[in-house]
């Protein structure tokens, strides 16, 4: 029999050695990628987001310890945006001085071949000028930085050997098509000008390609309501899936959605703010800003909007005398109206009803924000009549619906009152609907003081 305590062995015989390049993970950096996650509804996802934020910050560590003068900024990293962290496993936008930089963290590389997320190699709004590999060692709370490919060694790659994406919407490279002395990113990132690697530009088409989905992508997106886990390659082809990944606000309403508890939901009105959504982001604006100048923009000229005059009129029920009484009438209920607002109008004819629309718009002068304005909204009959019992007024953002209203049938009335405010970058799109299914949407609404 064998005496052990005569052949002891040393402790760390069991252990796998370290190299010098581990980076250690504190347990600040773990709690935080802890938190990160936590904001990924889905599940299939949390996970690689963990890792992705471990590799995040492994690598902020390993080039402050290496490069002083170069500098992390994490303004659009898609880590610390939850939308695009929940449809994409990858850690893009990441840029160093001049250079965009995509990190893929991984559990292991033993595998012959790296995951790596379509969207950061064919939508050029997530192509970086180089892809980084890094280990996570996550039981051992360590990480390493592997290994690098620049996006046009990547692109020639794929090219010559014709390797395609994966169903759901992957691609499985090689590991030997990455550099394993990671010091020449180092060199390249000092002494490299970012142009030496031409990156993609967006394509033109974006929005015209949204707009031509909306009807298909609203119905698909609305499909799977009780399903967070599903990813989108599930329910969208590739194409439609561009249309969605290449806008922030279309993965905002998917992350939002999501988020919601079921119970809350309503289709009606998600497919609503979903289809206004669209409009916003695909539609020309109209700029009331310009109505502060006594002008109307091509597109208020073209949509039959009439700047009213400052001066009052004396012809009998014109726009101006009445807009007067509606102003006059709004200050009595407490509404404070500058007098250097700006008012045109629009007569619509809805399912046989002349109905009048008037907007009012003026800049709000805050101390907390400069640059918000407001947007008033007056729906009325053209006619002394009253308004059709069944009419709404809708006026939707691209965060939601933010205004539903209808007649209030106890009190009866002439006028529908809305008013919404918004920062200078924001637009609201107005739809006025019977309840019968008859709609009209106008144009966006948008603020600039800009000629």
């Amino acid at each position: 029999m064998t005496n052990l305590s005569t052949n002891p062995q040393p402790l760390w015989f069991d252990f796998e050695r370290l190299p010098t390049s581990a980076i250690p993970l504190s347990p600040e950096q773990i709690n935080q990628a802890v938190q990160i996650s936590y904001q990924i509804i889905n599940p299939n996802q949390q996970w690689q987001t963990y890792l992705n934020s471990l590799a995040f910050f492994a690598f902020k560590e390993w080039l402050e310890e290496r490069e002083t003068s170069l500098t992390l900024n994490q303004e659009r990293c898609s880590l610390f945006l939850p939308a695009v962290a929940n449809a994409i496993s990858a850690v893009s936008n990441v840029q160093v001085g001049e250079f965009q930089l995509c990190l893929i963290a991984t559990g292991s590389l033993t595998d012959e071949e790296v995951t790596f997320p379509r969207a950061v190699i064919d939508l050029p709004e997530f192509t970086p000028h180089f892809y980084i590999l890094v280990e996570v060692l996550e039981e051992q709370e360590y990480a390493i930085v592997q290994r690098f490919l620049s996006y046009q060694q990547l692109t020639e790659r794929l090219e010559n050997s014709h390797l395609v994406p994966e169903e759901d919407w992957t691609y499985q490279l090689p590991l030997t098509w990455f550099e394993d002395n990671i010091d020449r990113l180092l060199l390249y990132l000092r002494c490299l000008e970012s142009q030496a690697i031409s990156l993609p530009s967006v394509p033109s088409e974006r929005a015209d390609n949204l707009s031509r989905m909306q009807n298909e992508l609203t119905a698909l997106l609305l499909s799977r309501l009780d399903s967070p886990e599903c990813e989108l390659w599930q329910v969208l082809n590739w194409e439609q899936g561009t249309a969605v990944l290449t806008s922030p606000e279309l993965l905002n309403w998917v992350y939002n959605l999501y988020s919601s508890p079921i119970e809350t939901r309503n289709l009606a009105s998600l497919q609503n703010h979903l289809l206004d959504l669209i409009k916003l982001l695909t539609q020309p604006a109209i700029n009331v800003g310009r109505w502060l100048w006594d002008e109307l923009d091509n597109l208020a000229q073209e949509s039959s909007w009439v700047l009213l005059p400052i001066a009052p009129a004396t012809a009998m029920r014109s726009p101006v005398e009445e807009f007067a009484a509606i102003k006059s009438q709004l200050q009595q209920q407490g509404l404070e109206i500058p007098l250097e607002v700006r008012a045109a109008f629009k007569d619509l004819l809805l399912a046989g009803f002349q109905l009048r629309l008037y907007a009012v718009t003026w800049h709000l002068v805050s101390e907390s924000d400069p640059h918000l304005w407001t947007l008033l909204l007056v729906l009325g009959a053209s006619s002394s009549d009253n308004l059709p019992h069944n009419l709404k007024l809708r006026v939707s953002d691209e965060t939601g619906i933010l205004v539903e209203q209808g007649i209030n049938q106890g009190s009866g009335g002439s006028y529908l009152f809305t008013r919404v405010v918004g920062s200078w970058d924001e637009k609201f799109l107005v739809s006025v609907s019977l309840m019968d299914g008859v709609e009209v949407t106008l144009p966006p609404f948008a603020f600039s003081l800009g000629r």
